[in-house]
């Protein structure tokens, strides 16, 4: 895959493509969250999931994900709106190892997500990282990303069936 690209072993790729302007909301956005007050909205919940905790928030479309044959490696929904981090993320992520059902789901993810999905590759250590696009969207970023998941294992279990 890297050869096919043209591209060294160091290289990270965007693979979003958010036009300027929303490149300049984002950079507003990140400039007002800096300065308001923080406060906890509910505190952090987590499940055990595959032996990690993580956020459960994603809980269903990791599970989803894995269904569907991509793996993941890391992932956090950040939800709480604490400045710390154990308890925030400015931006909700999933980690997703490349292969070829990875690359699949990341062109389903960014057709249906479109602008509030920010995705790069990690070319050297062959993973995708997607993320929220905009600053404090990371509950939605949950739901869409859990929405993608499941419909896109859903899509290929009939794929495969037929």
């Amino acid at each position: 895959m890297k050869k096919l690209m043209g591209l060294s072993e160091e290289q990270e790729v965007l693979l979003s493509q958010q036009p300027p302007h929303l490149w300049r909301r984002r950079k507003q956005e990140l400039l007002h969250w800096t300065e308001r007050d923080k406060y906890t909205v509910s505190a952090k919940r987590t499940v055990l999931w595959n032996g990690v905790e993580i956020d459960a928030e994603l809980l269903e479309a990791l599970s989803s994900l894995q269904q569907a044959g991509v793996g993941t490696e890391f992932s956090c929904a950040g939800v709480s709106p604490l400045d710390e981090p154990v308890d925030h993320s400015l931006y909700a992520y999933v980690t997703l190892v490349q292969s070829e059902t990875a690359d699949q789901f990341v062109q389903y993810a960014l057709k249906h997500m479109r602008n509030r999905l920010l995705v790069t590759l990690e070319v050297e250590k062959g993973r995708y990282d997607l993320s929220s696009f905009f600053i404090g969207h990371n509950r939605s970023f949950c739901w869409w990303m859990e929405y993608c998941a499941a419909h896109f294992t859903r899509r290929n279990a009939k794929r495969v069936d037929t």
